[in-house]
């Protein structure tokens, strides 16, 4: 069992649930500074955040598997054959969790996943069957890094470009990317549509969203207004915002 779950930290979680929630997602907890929302295809979680931290505006790589330490067992096994991955059980400030460190020094956390009410590990069926949660790894090598996402069960899927981008699926949903990118490997966080992607810009549009549809190189492209994005943004370093003006909603 792999899902897509990464963990968004806000300082704005309404602005994101009434985001998320017009993308089509489903709330399915509510513990106040944590709440965890359905797509069609994987999960994402909010964690608050203080205004203006650091934390405030960033995502963090995370998945969700069924047994932890069978978890473990088979992506140490295969990363032990491609030389790259070691996994290890820990006690993370949530509970158990299970540690993955790439050979870039990224690491992420797999949780376990908890049951649906049938029995099976689905998302909710109120969600939006068309809507897909995509967490990227941004990295200087790129295909250490897929070779990761491959160690831990994630599916290739092809992609249209000869290059080093990698593209994966989650076998219980949700999408995983590897892109290259200077400096320190980073997490991010976006959308695929595997729907109308029009109907969905005016269902955004009529919801009160700024949003705009452009054509990209291998098809459409919804940028939605980030709610980190507005007044009173978390700086970085340099003093300019840390967080994008827009989150993305690629057709699938």
């Amino acid at each position: 069992m792999l899902r897509s779950r990464p963990v968004h930290f806000t300082s704005r979680l309404d602005e994101w649930e009434r985001l998320l929630t017009g993308l089509g997602l489903v709330k399915t907890v509510d513990h106040g500074s944590w709440r965890e929302f359905d797509a069609g295809s994987g999960r994402l979680a909010l964690h608050a955040a203080e205004p203006g931290s650091v934390e405030d505006g960033t995502t963090t790589f995370a998945v969700e598997v069924g047994d932890l330490a069978e978890f473990a067992r088979r992506t140490n096994l295969a990363g032990e054959e491609a030389g790259t991955t070691p996994a290890e059980l820990v006690q993370a400030d949530h509970g158990q969790s299970c540690r993955i460190t790439g050979p870039d020094g990224f690491s992420f956390l797999a949780d376990p996943a908890a049951k649906a009410a049938d029995g099976t590990w689905a998302t909710s069926a109120e969600a939006d069957p068309g809507l897909a949660v995509v967490e990227v790894w941004f990295t200087e090598d790129p295909g250490s890094a897929a070779q990761t996402l491959r160690d831990i069960g994630a599916r290739f899927r092809p992609f249209p470009d000869d290059d080093e981008t990698a593209d994966f699926a989650a076998k219980n949903g949700g999408v995983l990317m590897v892109r290259p990118a200077e400096g320190a490997p980073r997490a991010g966080l976006g959308f695929e549509y595997d729907g109308d992607l029009a109907a969905l810009h005016s269902r955004l549009a009529d919801a009160g969203h700024e949003v705009r549809l452009t054509e990209e190189a291998f098809g459409r492209t919804l940028h939605v207004a980030n709610p980190d994005a507005g007044p009173g943004a978390a700086a970085g370093a340099d003093g300019a915002p840390h967080v994008p003006a827009t989150l993305w909603v690629s057709k699938r």
